[in-house]
């Protein structure tokens, strides 16, 4: 079994693009949420959103005709161009190679389908957009890194919500890590839409203006969007060409309750955890950071903050939220934490947890790294993903030994 590493990193958000803006923007605690522009909000009493404002994804594609993919898509095929010149790949070599890709998502392209609803509406099917319907598909998120890249390989979307970049990061190191592919490209993309903020808003799960992970006044989640791609390949690979290797991915855990449609269960989530050290051959006392899930709404917060002092006991690592700064991205929010922890590894620091006053008094003894990033030798990163019904993965990254 071969030894799986990430050489390229391909971060798409809202408070950066590419390596270098993404981790100066979590130095910094930046807070990428702003008043939704997307769609009409009016009428909507929240509406704040992490976008990507300044995604121009003409600058990024070169093979795609930006006018016939959706937005998802285009996050996930420019996210994965940034991992693979990150890499510093041969692209003339990934593309005669055993390379594929796969993608997570939530809502995929959940913006077209609401302007095709809206056209049918407006005036009935026999008037819609053809090029539009043949945008609809959620398959089309790896379809694009694929066609964009030229790889000819697995190209596989897994829909498996807010955790959909674990599990997609976890297929793919399998992948390489038996032989039967070479190079991988893994991490997950949504979009900012309105049937999402409209239906965490019914859910009583949406704040208004910040979210705010783990304090005391924390109401819920903010809505956000970009990519997240990660270029996998095995160590012998990287170390033959010369590559920069980011981190290492040690093992995966994965598992689904089932216990209910959006409540967190905090037994399934420690069993998670305790799967992943497993496979990653790990303890837990080894991991010096967690990147939490950290929604920022109380039920999701006080649970997983219960399971990880299950796991870890009264004396957890530092656990933060990226989605303080970013807003919830849905499918790829662990792929933009997965990023984030690489880059914590590299560059020796924790991302914080921006908007935050003071624990909550009922939340177990935990770390949050409040506010401003911190200087940390970093050698092990679990990164939690927890999605509806259940569907918990996690993933341990390391730093090369």
């Amino acid at each position: 079994m071969r030894r799986v590493v990430i050489t390229g990193v391909g971060p798409v958000s809202s408070i950066g693009i590419g390596a270098a803006a993404y981790e100066q923007a979590l130095r910094q605690g930046v807070n990428g949420v702003s008043p939704i522009e997307c769609f009409d909000s009016t009428g909507f009493p929240y509406f704040m959103a992490g976008e990507v404002h300044d995604f121009r994804p003409e600058d990024m594609v070169r093979r795609l005709s930006v006018e016939e993919w959706g937005r998802t898509s285009l996050f996930a095929a420019s996210a994965a161009r940034l991992a693979v010149a990150d890499a510093g790949i041969d692209e003339d070599v990934l593309a005669s190679s055993r390379a594929g890709s796969t993608m997570g998502t939530t809502g995929g392209e959940s913006q077209i389908l609401e302007r095709l609803t809206a056209d049918a509406l407006a005036g009935g099917y026999d008037g819609l957009d053809a090029g539009l319907v043949k945008q609809v598909s959620s398959a089309r998120l790896s379809q694009a890194v694929n066609r964009e890249l030229r790889l000819t390989g697995d190209a596989v979307t897994l829909s498996t919500a807010c955790s959909a970049s674990n599990y997609a990061l976890g297929y793919a190191s399998d992948l390489i890590r038996s032989g039967e592919m070479d190079y991988m490209v893994a991490g997950g993309a949504d979009s900012v839409h309105r049937w999402s903020h409209a239906g965490f808003y019914r859910l009583g799960a949406l704040t208004e203006k910040a979210c705010s992970p783990f304090d005391k006044d924390r109401s819920g989640i903010i809505t956000g969007e970009g990519g997240a791609a990660m270029f996998l390949e095995s160590l012998d690979s990287a170390l033959a060409r010369g590559a920069r290797i980011h981190a290492e991915v040690l093992g995966y855990g994965l598992n689904c309750d089932a216990s209910h449609m959006v409540a967190p269960d905090r037994a399934s989530i420690a069993a998670c955890m305790r799967l992943a050290h497993k496979n990653a051959g790990i303890k837990a006392e080894d991991v010096d950071y967690i990147c939490a899930h950290g929604t920022g709404t109380p039920a999701n917060d006080f649970t997983e903050a219960s399971a990880v002092v299950d796991v870890f006991g009264d004396n957890p690592p530092p656990i933060s939220s990226t989605k303080s700064m970013l807003g919830h991205a849905m499918g790829a929010a662990s792929g933009l934490g997965a990023i984030a922890s690489v880059l914590g590894i590299t560059g020796s620091f924790l991302p914080p947890t921006i908007n935050f006053t003071a624990l909550d008094p009922d939340m177990p003894p935990i770390d949050p790294v409040p506010n401003h990033a911190r200087d940390a030798d970093v050698r092990i990163a679990q990164v939690n993903g927890f999605a509806f019904g259940g569907n918990n993965a996690i993933v341990i990254l390391g730093r090369m030994s």
